[in-house]
């Protein structure tokens, strides 16, 4: 049995939140009392209850919770489904984990993500595999805010489908170049608000693969077409002994990122442009 005075705290606490939202750290805690069965609500008494009772109590509100959280993604998805597209059946694997995981998540703009991936499976299905659904119930909308700030700063090359987070490039000296070191040229990511701290979160998300990437030798008599959201850049290498660097989103990163709405980030492109000016001419 629990006693009297542990209800009566959660109670007092619940009022106090409806005043404040920057309640004491231990009027936070007796919050968590609310999730466990710990306060009174209408006819239940916490102070009363057994504790198979209050088990009993919890359960019920948990199951509440999912469902109000499935019927929010469903209202989310049918919003975004079109009326004059042909749908599809789900497969009914993919549907069953969908929903198992969905009814879990609780924040307002995750749940947008959610429902903008059930519309978009009954349009086109097979774009979100299970193992992307099972990575986007571990995120975090901040980890999804930071995802939100790398696409902003990523960039298409050429006719490539997968977007590459530029950081810099790199010249390798060689023949001709006698007099020039190898040197390197990094846009500090940090400056618009993408710390490294933040890469390392998209990495330990499996949003971003680890490893800094470099593309081939790019050829100073073939241009390269940078896509910024609705911006275009053309890029003619000075000379014949340049790389870019960047790094590369994974599978799951580029499958959420369909999803995600970004913009680009203009003060990253200005910089980009300042940068590359030095061994690239820019139209």
């Amino acid at each position: 049995m629990v006693e009297t005075a542990t209800d009566g705290a959660v109670a007092h606490a619940t009022k106090d939140s409806n005043k404040a939202t920057d309640a004491s750290a231990r009027k936070k805690a007796l919050l968590l009392g609310r999730m466990l069965g710990l306060a009174s609500e209408d006819d239940y008494r916490a102070s009363n209850a057994s504790i198979a009772e209050r088990a009993t109590f919890r359960a019920q509100k948990l199951a509440c919770q999912y469902q109000e959280n499935l019927e929010t993604i469903y209202k989310i998805a049918i919003s975004h489904t079109p009326s004059d597209v042909t749908g599809v059946d789900l497969d009914p694997d993919w549907a069953h984990q969908f929903f198992q995981l969905a009814e879990q998540i609780h924040n307002r703009k995750m749940q947008e993500l959610w429902g903008r991936i059930l519309a978009h499976e009954i349009t086109s299905p097979g774009n979100f595999s299970l193992r992307t659904l099972s990575t986007l119930k571990q995120l975090t909308h901040k980890e999804a805010q930071i995802l939100e700030k790398a696409l902003g700063m990523s960039v298409l090359i050429n006719n490539e489908s997968r977007l590459k987070l530029i950081i810099g490039f790199r010249h390798a000296g060689g023949f001709g170049q006698l007099f020039k070191k190898a040197t390197s040229r990094n846009i500090g990511l940090s400056q618009f608000g993408l710390p490294y701290s933040n890469i390392l979160t998209l990495v330990d998300a499996g949003l971003l693969h680890r490893s800094e990437l470099e593309t081939g030798l790019l050829s100073c008599k073939t241009p390269i077409h940078f896509a910024l959201g609705d911006n275009k850049l053309k890029l003619t290498p000075k000379s014949g002994q340049l790389f870019f660097s960047y790094y590369r989103f994974t599978p799951i990163g580029d499958e959420l990122a369909q999803l995600i709405h970004f913009n680009t980030d203009k003060s990253y492109i200005k910089a980009m442009k300042a940068l590359f000016s030095h061994d690239f001419k820019i139209d």
